[in-house]
């Protein structure tokens, strides 16, 4: 009977490399505008999700309002991640890109 040898999948390592240069390579937070959420609630989580200060907190949610849109955070992916879940918490629109 014959028997079915196991497959096996070899991945190029240059093809590793591309997808380790994807997640490492500058991503953005997107925040958007919108009419639901209170100016100064929007400030208080992007302090809390990425750290900046209280003016700078104000000029993103700001550019947001005035713009459609603004570059919340930039960083790694697991950053962006990270920075992007606590958005989410107040059920912010956001969305994550590469730069």
């Amino acid at each position: 009977m014959p028997s079915i040898a196991d497959p096996t999948i070899e991945v190029s390592p240059s093809i590793l490399d591309q997808l380790d240069d994807q997640f490492s390579a500058p991503w953005v937070v997107i925040l958007y505008n919108d009419d639901w959420h209170p100016m100064y609630q929007v400030v208080f989580q992007l302090q809390k999700a990425t750290g900046c200060s209280l003016e700078q907190a104000q000029w993103i949610m700001l550019e947001a309002h005035m713009t459609g849109r603004a570059v919340a955070y930039t960083g790694t992916y697991e950053e962006c991640n990270r920075v992007l879940a606590i958005l989410l918490e107040i059920r912010l629109q956001v969305e994550l890109d590469r730069a």
